[in-house]
This record gives structure tokens, C-alpha cells and sequence, in this order.
């Protein structure tokens, strides 16, 4: 597996009003490449912001990757749309590499720099608006082809065209692919979310969320079975 440095973006939030829609709406969706070497600091690169930071950002979402192969997809799925690398909303474009190649806890020396994968990308509403396709979002969980985030161990500088080097892979069995499996499933599986869940190195939003929906799942069966007994 040779990863590569394809391209690199960062932007900040800007204000938008979709036709048809006066309601306007902020994101750094919209990115431009960047030249030349920049600096990755723990909760982003230098030049990149978020406008949603509850959902966005933060150390265990410093750096947003996609997959070049997957471009190849959307193209096929939406021939009439514009799509080029950094359409959606990436940091890093990468080739050489997929959600079925990357696990969780992953580590990659990459210029001066140590990273780690932290989860796959949840695609929100906004990747959907920037594009106007109201089923984007969706498509892009239904697919699996959500592309993932870094933590940053070590901060430091990369640039276009490095290779990204693996220097350890302590959970091989969860893949992004599979851990999108699991977080989409439907119907959800209880045991599955505990297991992921269970993933120290998954981002804590992740764990957090599988741990409460296998809770709440088990409240829910009690409360089936003392409704039953109560008949």
C-alpha cells in the first residue's frame, strides 16, 4: 500500500444562499489547494477552520482525507455535477488508498508529522447543500465511501506529493468500511456497536454514540419485556 499526498485544501467558513432559499448557511466546505509545505498543528492544518466546531474539528477530527479512487464513483452516480479532487471538502486527497485499506488507530509518518486515524467521516446535510442534491449525504453512508479523520500526534509540515508511511496498525480488524458498517447499519445490531464502541483509539464521538444507542436498545427490551409481564 503506497499512499500519496495528491492534493492539499484548507478553508474558512463563509456564508451561503442556496437558489431557491433565503435561509443562509455557513461552512468551509468550499476549500482551495494549498502550495508548497504547510504547517499541521493538533486540531488543524494552518489556513483551515470550521464553522460548526460541536460537530466539527477538535483533536480527534483535525484532518479530513478522501480517496481519489472514489471520485470515479460519484462520476458515474452524478455525471451531470463538476466533480473534481477536493469536492468534498477534504483536507487531504490521497490515492493509493480506500475505506476498506485504512483501520482505525492506524499511524502514518508523513513529512514531519505522525497521524492517526481516529474514524470514518460522517457526511452531514451540508456536503448535500453544497452540491444541492438532497440525498447526497446519505448516498455517500449508503456507498460507504465517506472517507475518514486524523488525530495529529506530532505536529509538523507536509506537502503535496509525500508518501504517508504506516508505522503501526494495532486494530487491523476495523477497517473504515467496516466500522461505516456498523455505525449505518440497519437494522442496528447491538452486540456490533459494543464491540466497535469498545475500540480505544475510535474517536470518543464514536464510542459515546455506539455506547448510548446499545444502551438505549437495552432499555428498550426491558421495557418491552415488563409491559409483557404486566399483561
Amino acid at each position: 500500500m503506497r499512499i500519496r499526498i495528491e492534493s492539499i485544501f484548507v478553508g474558512r467558513p463563509q456564508s451561503f444562499t442556496s437558489e431557491g432559499d433565503s435561509k443562509q448557511w455557513t461552512s468551509a466546505i468550499f476549500k482551495q489547494s494549498v502550495d508548497g509545505p504547510v504547517h499541521v498543528h493538533c486540531e488543524n492544518i494552518a489556513g483551515d477552520q470550521q464553522a460548526d466546531l460541536v460537530h466539527h474539528g477538535g483533536r480527534d477530527k483535525a484532518i479530513c482525507a478522501y480517496a481519489v479512487q472514489n471520485y470515479a464513483y460519484w462520476i458515474r452516480e452524478f455525471p451531470e455535477l463538476d466533480w473534481k479532487v477536493g469536492s468534498f471538502g477534504e483536507n487531504l486527497a490521497l490515492s493509493g488508498v480506500g475505506e476498506p485499506d485504512i483501520c482505525i488507530g492506524d499511524s502514518f509518518e508523513v513529512g514531519s508529522c505522525l497521524l492517526q486515524v481516529s474514524q470514518p467521516r460522517q457526511p452531514c446535510w451540508k456536503l448535500s447543500r453544497r452540491w444541492e442534491i438532497p440525498t447526497l449525504s446519505v448516498r455517500v453512508q449508503q456507498t460507504r465511501r465517506t472517507g475518514w479523520y486524523f488525530r495529529v500526534l506530532r505536529e509538523g509540515v507536509i506537502k503535496t506529493g509525500q508518501t504517508m508511511n504506516l508505522i503501526s496498525r494495532p486494530h487491523p480488524q476495523w477497517t473504515i468500511e467496516s466500522a461505516n458498517e456498523i455505525m449505518f447499519a440497519k437494522p442496528r445490531n447491538d452486540e456490533h456497536d459494543q464491540e466497535l464502541a469498545a475500540c480505544s483509539l475510535l474517536s470518543t464521538s464514536w464510542r459515546e454514540t455506539l455506547a448510548s444507542r446499545a444502551r438505549w436498545s437495552e432499555h428498550e427490551v426491558i421495557d418491552r419485556e415488563l409491559r409483557r409481564l404486566g399483561n
